[in-house]
């Protein structure tokens, strides 16, 4: 099925992906996860004689929150930032977070996040003053993945990557759940493991031809 929306937004993201690494306009991928906390009921046995730590069935909910996550496509670099809402504000605060504790000294941060409701300019003017809300988008060069079309966004593959490697067991509270996800993003941060994304422009003409629209030549 033709779907030339679709197809321009996919093209923009994978020529933006196929760019040579610039330090002062990094490419960021920015995305949100929701969590739930979870408490043992009963006190886990701790590992003894090589067996695993036994944890019982029962555990107890101690609510949600929102991981607020990035990575860097060309250096791997991740970073969190936990919210106990999914917002605008969250959004607009996370953002400003990205812009000016994160990448500083950035001439222009290039932006691909999806299509997400809170995701948008509009959110940095329900948080901040006009100027300051002008300010931080200065910094920004925003590009959207296609509507459903979110697989594009590399961040899955770092919200993939500490779902199985750090959020596969009990976090009660969202202080915890903080610590052992910055944890995790500073310790692959200093390994510097960057992303491979395989995918390009060209593969995408041959494997997702169908959704190429069909000119016709009028003579």
């Amino acid at each position: 099925m033709q779907d030339a929306e679709f197809v321009a937004h996919m093209k923009d993201v994978l020529d933006i992906y196929s760019r040579p690494y610039d330090p002062q306009k990094p490419l960021i991928c920015l995305n949100e996860k929701p969590c739930m906390m979870h408490a043992d009921k009963v006190q886990p046995l701790p590992i003894r004689n090589k067996s695993p730590r036994k944890t019982d069935y029962e555990y107890e909910r101690r609510g949600s929150c929102s991981i607020f996550g990035i990575i860097e496509l060309l250096t791997g670099k991740q970073y969190v930032d936990i919210r106990p809402t999914r917002t605008a504000i969250d959004f607009a605060e996370g953002v400003h977070h990205l812009v000016d504790d994160w990448y500083p000294q950035a001439e222009k941060i290039v932006l691909v996040m999806d299509n997400l409701n809170t995701h948008r300019i509009g959110s940095l003017y329900k948080k901040y003053p006009l100027a300051e809300a002008k300010r931080i988008l200065d910094k920004l060069d925003i590009h959207y993945t296609p509507k459903h079309g979110s697989w594009l966004n590399i961040a899955e593959i770092g919200l993939n990557l500490f779902s199985k490697q750090c959020l596969n067991r009990r976090i009660p509270t969202i202080e915890e759940l903080d610590r052992e996800l910055n944890a995790w993003c500073e310790d692959r941060n200093h390994q510097s493991i960057a992303v491979k994304w395989p995918f390009t422009t060209a593969d995408a003409r041959t494997k997702l031809g169908s959704l190429y629209p069909e000119l016709t030549v009028v003579n």
